[in-house]
C-alpha cells in the first residue's frame, strides 16, 4: 500500500510540489510529520517487514489504541501523542489504514471497481480525513470530497506501479477490467505494455482523473495553509495524470513520473480559479 504518497505533499506530487510542506509553519510541519511517521510505519509494516506482517500489523494496531488510552511503545506512536492531543485527531482513520494493510495480506486481487474502491476507502480516505482533522477544517462534505481525491492520488499511484505491485503479488487492475480489455495479468510481467495493457490503463487513468476532478473544489472551501497544502495534493494528482496519459499508458517500460512544471501549473490554477 502507499498511503503516504497521499499524506507528504512532495511525495504526492512526486516531489514536483514540495513548497506545500516547506512554507508551512514549523509547529503544523511537525505535526503533520508526526502522522506521516505513523502513516509510513504503517506500510512498511504491511509492505516489507520482515517476519509475520499480520500479527505485528495487529500489534501495532494495540499499540496505535494506546495514543487515546495510555502510553504507547514505539517510537512513532509516541511522537505521535503531543499532535494527536494538540490537534485532536482521531483514532479511526489510522486503524483503517491497519486493517487496509491486513487486507493487502490476505488480498491480493479486487473483482470489480466498486470492490477496489471499498480497498481504498481504507487505504486512501483516512489520509485526507487525518489531514483534514489536523487542519481544524473537518466537515462533512469536505470530508466527501477529501476522500475523492484521496482515492484518486490511490489509484493514480496504483497506475504507476502496475509492475511493481504486480512483482509483490498483487494487481489492483480489476479482475473485470482485465478481461474486458482481454489483458492477462502475465502481460503485467512483460518489460513492455501490450496495446491493450495500454488501453486499459489509459481508460482507468480517466476514471481516476473523474474522481479527481469531482473532488477538487475541495481546495476553494479550505482556508490559509490548509488551502495550500490540499492544493498540493491535488497539483500533483493532475500532474501525475498528465504523466501516465503523455506515457500512452505504457507503464511497464518506465514508470510515468510527474513533471514539476505541470505540478505548479495545476496548483496555480486551482489558487488562481478561488482567488477569481
Amino acid at each position: 500500500m502507499h498511503s503516504t504518497a497521499e499524506l507528504h505533499p512532495a511525495a504526492a506530487a512526486g516531489e514536483n510540489f514540495p513548497v506545500a510542506l516547506r512554507v508551512l509553519p514549523a509547529a503544523t510541519r511537525t505535526d503533520l510529520l508526526a502522522v506521516y511517521d505513523v502513516v509510513r510505519t504503517i506500510d512498511e509494516l504491511g509492505d516489507s517487514a520482515e517476519g509475520d506482517r499480520t500479527a505485528l500489523l495487529q500489534e501495532f494496531s494495540a499499540d496505535l489504541h494506546r495514543v487515546w488510552t495510555a502510553r504507547p511503545g514505539h517510537p512513532a506512536l509516541v511522537g505521535l501523542v503531543p499532535t494527536a492531543r494538540r490537534r485532536r485527531l482521531p483514532e479511526q482513520p489510522f486503524q483503517d489504514l491497519v486493517a487496509a494493510n491486513l487486507m493487502d495480506q490476505r488480498v491480493g486481487t479486487y473483482e470489480t471497481w466498486d470492490d477496489l474502491l471499498g480497498y481504498c476507502a481504507l487505504s486512501a480516505a483516512p489520509v485526507g480525513r487525518l489531514v483534514l482533522a489536523l487542519f481544524g477544517e473537518s466537515t462533512p462534505s469536505r470530508v466527501e470530497r477529501s476522500d475523492r481525491v484521496c482515492t484518486a492520488l490511490q489509484l493514480l499511484e496504483h497506475w504507476q506501479d502496475v509492475g511493481e505491485d504486480r512483482r509483490a503479488g498483487r494487481v489492483y487492475l480489476p479482475q473485470e477490467d482485465l478481461r474486458a480489455w482481454g489483458v492477462l495479468e502475465s502481460d503485467l510481467d512483460r518489460l513492455a505494455a501490450t496495446p491493450a495493457l495500454r488501453a486499459l490503463v489509459l481508460h482507468e487513468t480517466d476514471r481516476a482523473a473523474q474522481l479527481l476532478s469531482a473532488g477538487a473544489s475541495l481546495t476553494r472551501e479550505l482556508h490559509g495553509w490548509a488551502r495550500l497544502a490540499v492544493t498540493g495534493y491535488v497539483a500533483g494528482g493532475w500532474a501525475t495524470v498528465d504523466a501516465l496519459r503523455r506515457s500512452g499508458g505504457d507503464v511497464l517500460s518506465a514508470t510515468p513520473r510527474p513533471q514539476r512544471r505541470d505540478a505548479v501549473r495545476h496548483g496555480l490554477r486551482h489558487l488562481l480559479r478561488r482567488a477569481a
